[in-house]
């Protein structure tokens, strides 16, 4: 006996509507019984990771922190899955993003003015546009596989940032310790409630994105588009749309928006360029996006919830001595059963005796 997977000639809107909160269910009962097979109390162990971070103002700041830069990749890699090109290199675009726009306080720190903190944030969206631009030329000149070449390049924006870091870029006054020099006060994105936390306005930039790009994607011609060679390439090809122009447009749209969280990190939550700037957001975004129904709008709730993760993670690490890692399992069985129960809303399965096929082969 096989099992096949059948593709449903109607999928139920109600389902569509309740996956993400049956998916959410399903991972707080299996990261109950990840807790119980630690010798953990199950519901003590999912309050320090949900629900003890909301407890506290200065935990609700670090949360739109964290939530930031995931909301912006998310909305960025929505308009790149809906238009069926699969960005998986978000990470390396938020780090060139915060090199790129990092060039302005380091290379010329005595630039400081009113024009600093834009022309950072723009030189970050370029930077991570042209980062993003690489794995869509290589689609489009040489037919690479894009999931290949965003995920690879990753690792060279890692290297390249490490070697900035300690070498060229590191701080002459920092100790021999790797990292550049500290950004100036107009070189650093302001907080939102000065001295009452660590809340800055690059969370209110990624709201901001996250509205103009659903209002991008319902109600433009070009978002239209992005729709359209989405869900059947051939059709957009019959209206006159150029794929090989979508590849270009969606990448640098998605690469854009990670190099403004990466340089939106490093000039708001750090306060200089590191050897490390990332807990991994690129590829936790991913998720995000997925969670929100590939919906800008919906990004901004599951970045907010997978921000939780990570400060849940940590609160369940001094308290109960669980492992960092344990946030990255959380992260994983979320992605799982998303991509399950969509998979359920789109086709059913049938059981298929081995007999009956050989039969019929």
């Amino acid at each position: 006996m096989r099992i096949e997977l059948v593709k449903r000639q109607q999928q139920s809107w109600l389902f569509q509507l309740v996956s993400p909160f049956l998916a959410f269910a399903m991972t707080l009962v299996a990261g109950g019984l990840i807790f119980a097979l630690l010798g953990k109390n199950p519901f003590t162990g999912l309050y320090f990771y949900f629900l003890d971070p909301l407890t506290e103002v200065w935990s609700l700041h670090e949360l739109t922190v964290k939530a930031g830069p995931l909301i912006l990749i998310a909305v960025g890699l929505c308009v790149c899955y809906r238009s069926n090109n699969w960005n998986i290199g978000a990470e390396g675009q938020f780090i060139a993003g915060a090199i790129a726009g990092s060039t302005v306080p380091i290379l010329m720190p005595d630039f400081q003015n009113a024009l600093t903190l834009p022309l950072m944030l723009l030189f970050g969206m370029l930077g991570g546009a042209l980062y993003a631009g690489i794995p869509a030329l290589l689609k489009v000149r040489f037919n690479a596989n894009e999931i290949l070449t965003s995920l690879m390049l990753v690792y060279v924006a890692q290297l390249a940032l490490d070697w900035l870091v300690r070498g060229v870029w590191r701080d002459p006054k920092g100790f021999s310790f790797p990292g550049s020099i500290r950004f100036s006060p107009s070189a650093t994105i302001p907080e939102i409630i000065p001295s009452q936390g660590s809340a800055h306005y690059g969370f209110v930039l990624a709201l901001i994105a996250a509205v103009l790009v659903w209002f991008f994607l319902s109600r433009t011609l070009k978002g239209f588009e992005v729709r359209v060679l989405g869900l059947s390439p051939r059709a957009g090809r019959f209206a006159g749309f150029s794929a090989s122009g979508m590849v270009f447009f969606s990448f640098m749209l998605s690469g854009a928006l990670a190099g403004l969280a990466g340089i939106s990190e490093v000039s708001g939550a750090i306060g200089q360029l590191r050897e490390v700037i990332s807990p991994g957001y690129g590829f936790t975004a991913i998720i995000v996006a997925f969670l929100g129904r590939l919906n800008p709008l919906g990004a901004i709730a599951a970045g907010l919830l997978l921000a939780l993760t990570y400060l849940g993670g940590e609160a369940a690490q001094q308290s109960l001595g669980v492992s960092l890692r344990a946030v990255r399992v959380f992260q994983g069985m979320l992605l799982f059963f998303v991509l399950a129960c969509d998979t359920l809303i789109f086709y059913r399965i049938k059981f298929v005796p081995g007999a009956t096929a050989e039969a019929k082969s």
